[in-house]
């Protein structure tokens, strides 16, 4: 088998994420066809070049040596794609590639864009890492990342993006079932839910690791189930299991959302572009010079608009969710005001 850069893609996947079954996530395939497609790189080069361990995947000595020089081949392969695609996005039309990991606020973003860029073509990505989704905005294959970064474990931001913080903390609720016994409480205690089974998506960067270290920290140890959110709503409805969810998630009838005591959970929302990636929207120069610097904390022409659309779009979210505009309340949050013009 000759390797191909899919191939080396995979391999840089893995090591990326430390497991198999996150690579596979990222890479949009099942585990079992990772693992087929890892075995098959390893057999053409004669040696494993990850140790599978209980805690995941560690390449070998060979396996770090293969990444050294497969990294740098993946990269110029993107390069090589983003610039194709830009000269082709130029003789296409205005183009604005959004990727996002969920959000309730996505769809008034995204209306609000489509009224300022008419006859723009704004397409939208999905992912639950936020990391995979900043490595495609470095690597040309979308334009402007909004992401959340759990408290406690920072993303692995690539060097020359430009930053913007829609909210410096936002809490994480908890989603109960409309019976459970902490349900009729406004506020929940976290040592109210010791005996409880929570369930996690591992996939979603940092969240087991956050959740973890705040358990460990108020001395619960509760049994942990791993799984996307949408089978969580499942059991949370008959009481199989609670889930951490954001403050805007807007309650069922078989199921309440509930702030924790103290707020132990948080995210920080933010907003992330390549420098220059709004001039192929169509909207190069418009609100320039509003940020003080790019890189850290600014913007390149026109993230202004985009972010200012963001903003409301956030806030009319934040406002729909009675809950989290209780909470709201109670905080004085400047949240409840609308910026000036």
């Amino acid at each position: 088998m000759e390797l191909e850069v899919r191939h080396l893609r995979a391999l840089c996947a893995i090591a990326d994420a430390g497991s198999l079954h996150k690579a596979a996530r990222q890479l949009g395939m099942s585990q079992p066809s990772l693992t087929t497609q890892l075995r098959r790189i390893e057999n053409s080069l004669g040696a494993e070049l990850f140790s599978r361990e209980r805690t995941g995947c560690r390449p070998t000595l060979l396996g770090h040596s293969v990444l050294s020089r497969a990294r740098p081949l993946v990269a110029e392969m993107a390069v090589l794609v983003s610039e194709a695609r830009a000269a082709a996005d130029r003789s296409a039309g205005p183009r604005l590639r959004i990727g996002s990991t969920a959000s309730r606020a996505l769809a008034g973003w995204l209306r609000r864009l489509r009224e300022r860029l008419p006859g723009t073509d704004i397409s939208l990505q999905m992912d639950v890492s936020a990391n995979a989704l900043l490595r495609q905005v470095a690597g040309g294959g979308l334009d402007v990342a909004f992401v959340h970064e759990v408290e406690g474990c920072p993303l692995r931001v690539p060097a020359g993006l430009d930053r913007r913080v829609l909210v410096e903390r936002e809490p994480q609720f908890i989603s109960l079932a409309r019976d459970h016994p902490a349900a009729g409480s406004q506020i929940v205690e976290l040592a109210d839910l010791a005996a409880d089974r929570w369930m996690i998506d591992p996939t979603v960067d940092g969240e087991w690791d956050g959740l973890r270290r705040v358990l460990g920290a108020a001395g619960l140890n509760p049994p942990v189930l791993h799984g996307d959110y949408l089978t969580a709503s499942s059991l949370i409805a008959v009481g199989e299991a609670i889930a951490p969810c954001q403050p805007t998630s807007v309650p069922r009838e078989d199921m309440v959302v509930r702030p924790l005591r103290d707020d132990p959970l948080g995210v920080r929302l933010l907003l992330f572009s390549r420098p220059g990636a709004y001039e192929g929207a169509g909207i190069a120069g418009v609100g320039a010079g509003t940020d003080a610097g790019a890189g850290a904390d600014g913007d390149g022409p026109g993230g202004a608009e985009v972010y200012a659309d963001l903003e409301a779009a956030y806030r009319e979210a934040a406002l729909q969710a009675v809950v989290y505009r209780q909470w709201l309340m109670r905080n004085k949050s400047p949240l409840l005001h609308a910026p000036a013009a």
